[in-house]
């Protein structure tokens, strides 16, 4: 597998030479932020809402990915007619700093050292970061304010975070199956992920570009951890229960029966291996440590309602009951905090088995939830 296949397409971006200060104090220069937009915007730049990908997600949101080909992993909520209706709004998505899909990250080459990546000495990002630079992008598409922010998941964090940090801009705001602070439990899961990296032979102690390398086997690992927790077992059963297939290859090694791995297993294992020859390793060590630092109240004794104090902002917080990476108790806690606050928040808890991918699935509640809570919003904000 080619490590440095997504780095020749060309993708869509702003440069800004003069970077930005990251929290940790570091002055990140240049800062390229990769970015794609959907339907118009309004004469009077009133009617942009930002969406916010989830850990393994990019900016393709609503189109056919040049990657991988398969459609935007949000095409069936983005779009004409769609919940989050271009006809009427103007999307705009982003590629995280950190990522692999065309902003600054760890593949990028070091300012001070050219044509040597960063890799492991790129410097430790958080959320906060993450949102200052897509603002960056905002401010230049001349938009000083924005009609919402939605997302799901870590795009969920961001929306908070954009919420808290500017809440002057954001009129209405969408946290989808998030949290306002990473768990444990959460930080455990990413950490066993990052272990996995770790411990495969060609990582190469995160300079695997320099033996022609990439650790595809514990970044597949990594890949498949995670996405056993964006399913429940509802889901895992419906779709697979306890069902065998030939395994030709004898991939299952010694503990393959008969020739037969379950497909579960298969499944699995066509989530890492495809998941690969996307995604950076180093890209996936530092987004993941970002949303482990997430914590809306660090800064405030502990208090999420803290960064809320004063906001006009409109909120609509979705869970979802199978949930189990951000259950719906993380979300009634996020409800609680904004109510303190005295904020305008609505809380829905929509009926799925589908696990904490719900929001990217076939959901009819869900889409009525979204579509329903903007409507609204753009009445309240007079968006034509």
């Amino acid at each position: 597998m080619d490590q440095t296949t997504p780095a020749h397409i060309e993708h869509a971006h702003m440069l800004f030479p003069e970077g930005m200060q990251l929290e940790c104090g570091f002055l990140l220069a240049p800062v390229r932020v990769a970015y794609r937009t959907y339907g118009t915007l309004s004469a009077a730049r009133d009617n942009a809402i930002v969406v916010c990908h989830a850990l393994t997600g990019d900016q393709y949101l609503a189109e056919t990915h040049p990657l991988t080909g398969k459609p935007g992993w949000w095409s069936r909520m983005v779009g004409p007619g769609l919940p989050i209706d271009t006809d009427r709004f103007f999307v705009i998505c982003m590629n995280v700093l950190g990522g692999c899909m065309g902003s600054t990250g760890p593949r990028d080459p070091r300012p001070d050292m050219p044509g040597e990546p960063w890799g492991t000495d790129f410097p430790p990002i958080t959320i906060r970061d993450m949102v200052r630079a897509q603002k960056l992008v905002v401010d230049a598409l001349g938009i000083s304010r924005l009609f919402a922010v939605v997302g799901g998941s870590m795009g969920g964090m961001q929306v908070l975070e954009w919420a808290a940090t500017f809440p002057g801009m954001v009129f209405a705001a969408m946290p989808i199956a998030t949290s306002p602070f990473h768990s444990a439990q959460n930080i455990a899961f990413n950490e066993v992920s990052r272990q996995a990296i770790f411990a495969d032979p060609e990582w190469h102690g995160g300079r695997y570009w320099e033996q022609g390398a990439i650790p595809a086997r514990g970044l597949a690992v990594a890949r498949m951890m995670a996405h056993i927790t964006y399913l429940s077992e509802e889901a895992l059963t419906r779709k697979f229960g306890r069902r065998v297939r030939r395994d030709p290859y004898n991939q299952a090694g010694a503990m393959s029966l008969f020739g037969e791995i379950f497909e579960v297993e298969s499944y699995l294992r066509h989530q890492g291996s495809s998941f690969v020859r996307r995604f950076d390793a180093n890209s996936y060590l530092t987004i993941t440590r970002a949303m482990d630092y997430f914590d809306l109240g660090a800064d405030h004794d502990g208090d999420p309602s803290r960064p809320f104090h004063g906001t006009r902002t409109r909120f609509c917080i979705v869970s979802f009951t199978s949930d189990w990476l951000f259950p719906t108790s993380q979300a009634r806690l996020l409800a609680r905090a904004l109510n303190r606050a005295a904020a305008n928040v609505s809380f829905v808890e929509i009926d799925s088995d589908k696990g904490h991918d719900a929001f990217l699935l076939d959901e009819p509640d869900f889409d009525r939830t979204v579509r329903g809570f903007l409507s609204g919003a753009a009445e309240h904000a007079r968006i034509g």
